[in-house]
């Protein structure tokens, strides 16, 4: 697992970060009898804790600034006290913008081993949370397995083990929902998607939709509604989940159960209702404390992408916007992951805080370990083009490093600051594979003849004794860069 000497296997041992900080605090909060133990509770107090200090330093902000931000609910620290083997990260507008993968067992396949792997996999090339979505048999073991050996925040969707405890999706209770809410938190889960802004009175609305409701959480909702003539239990019973939420320190994201399942659905009057809903949702799990982030689409066509931002902040009071994409076209089954990293960046820049990948496999099948790959590395690409266009602090100095590596010719500089070293050295050693080439000052697409950057080297020369003009020399930024990239891809 990238950064803490564990492979990723079953009997990997994860490193307890914060089982010290956690002790403290369980003492605290029994000596002064407060239950709540939520990292919003302690920035509204005022109070800096470690897990804040630790983001503090890797995000380059000050602790003050990371406290205030959670503090106003424009960023959540996902944190489980039972999960220790964590290490403290942030999610919000005023920090870098992150990535989710999913991953998960279908009822069609169930393989401890083989989510462990997909967990390693989405650790190793970056992925900053992820999500357990299993559907399948072993639930509960599979991701105790994978709290056990993630040092990164899981999420989950509750309801999807609910569903699994029932006959006919007619049979779930708001208690049933509760008991394996409550269950999931004491197991470590930082984060659950609740839909709880799914209701009856909406429904209606999703008629004119081509593909209807294509959140799988919205969809047994609304057939629970539909059957039941009532309202949605989730909703009904949002102050019950809030005071497990707070007990344990796990954040909402507040589920898009009526996302857009495709662009001729984006931003319609379902769409926006429900989003609405979850912006007084979100006043109500804040008057707990109650860390919160807001779901987002879907499916949206590159101009209705800012609108999305703009409507989430204003309607959700600046919570921490979470989006799947979005895809900003529906004709390329098998490459979705390039149809929504454009999306991704594009509401990455306009503010969204975190993006849920997307693999190549959506619409088509469960995800394998080489999928989950391709969807990280899309979404580090689609993350990191929102930061540099957001102007974040030193976002843009490894492109600085890698560019100029590349016009210096360090082959081994440029590999080792691409997000896939691997893939990188494998092309270019597909034709130029002796260690010779790796001194070249050329690749096999232009040849030794007819590499731009060659010649430009040799007006370098010439601009520097005729006009005395000294080519910026970045080689110390290339050093500090690699050594930082190399030491956090351990």
């Amino acid at each position: 697992m990238s950064g803490n000497g564990t492979n990723g296997s079953r009997n990997g041992a994860t490193p307890k970060l914060r089982e010290e900080w956690i002790a403290k605090r369980r003492t605290e909060a029994a000596r002064s009898g407060d239950e709540n133990v939520s990292q919003m509770h302690f920035a509204r107090q005022g109070l800096l804790t470690e897990e804040m200090l630790f983001i503090a330093e890797r995000e380059k902000l000050s602790p003050e600034t990371v406290r205030d931000e959670v503090a106003a609910g424009r960023m959540i620290i996902p944190a489980n006290i039972n999960h220790p083997e964590l290490e403290p990260m942030c999610i919000g507008v005023a920090s870098l913008c992150k990535i989710n993968a999913n991953i998960g067992n279908s009822a069609i396949t169930s393989n401890v081993d083989e989510e462990l792997r997909k967990l390693h996999t989405a650790v190793h090339f970056g992925a900053d949370t992820v999500m357990d979505l299993s559907t399948g048999g072993g639930i509960r073991e599979i991701r105790e397995a994978i709290l056990r050996h993630s040092p990164v925040p899981i999420g989950t969707v509750p309801i999807y083990e609910a569903v699994s405890r029932v006959k006919r999706i007619e049979d779930l209770t708001a208690d049933l929902m509760l008991e394996v809410i409550e269950e999931q938190a004491q197991q470590g889960v930082d984060y659950m998607t609740i839909h709880a802004g799914v209701l009856i009175q909406y429904l209606p609305l999703v008629s004119k939709r081509i593909t209807g409701i294509v959140s799988r959480g919205g969809a047994i909702l609304a057939q629970w509604m539909a059957h039941h003539h009532q309202q949605n239990f989730l909703y009904e019973r949002f102050d019950d989940i809030t005071r497990l939420m707070k007990k344990y320190d796990v954040s909402y994201s507040l589920g898009d159960g009526l996302r857009p399942g495709c662009i001729a659905d984006a931003s319609d009057e379902a769409q926006f209702a429900e989003l609405k809903t979850l912006g007084e949702l979100t006043k109500k799990a804040w008057e707990h404390d109650v860390q919160v982030m807001i779901e987002g689409p879907g499916h949206v066509p590159l101009d209705k992408i800012k609108e999305q931002v703009d409507k989430e902040v204003e309607w959700c009071s600046g919570a921490p916007f979470y989006t799947l994409g979005p895809l900003v076209t529906d004709i390329a089954p098998g490459y979705d992951h390039i149809t929504s990293a454009i999306g991704a960046a594009m509401i990455g820049w306009h503010g969204a805080a975190m993006l849920c990948y997307v693999t190549p496999k959506e619409h088509l099948g469960l995800p394998n370990d080489k999928d989950v790959k391709d969807g990280i590395i899309a979404y580090k690409i689609a993350a990191h083009a929102a930061d540099v266009a957001r102007h974040r602090p030193g976002a843009r100095d490894r492109d600085d490093a890698l560019s100029y590596a590349r016009y210096t010719f360090d082959w081994e500089k440029q590999f080792a600051l691409s997000l896939d070293p691997e893939t990188a050295r494998s092309m270019h050693d597909e034709t130029l594979a002796d260690d010779y080439y790796k001194e070249a000052k050329f690749c096999s697409m232009c040849g030794p003849k007819f590499c731009s950057m060659n010649y430009s080297q040799k007006v370098d020369e010439f601009n520097k004794q005729v006009y005395g003009i000294e080519k910026k020399d970045y080689s110390g930024l290339v050093e500090k860069i690699t050594a930082r990239t190399t030491e956090m891809g351990k």
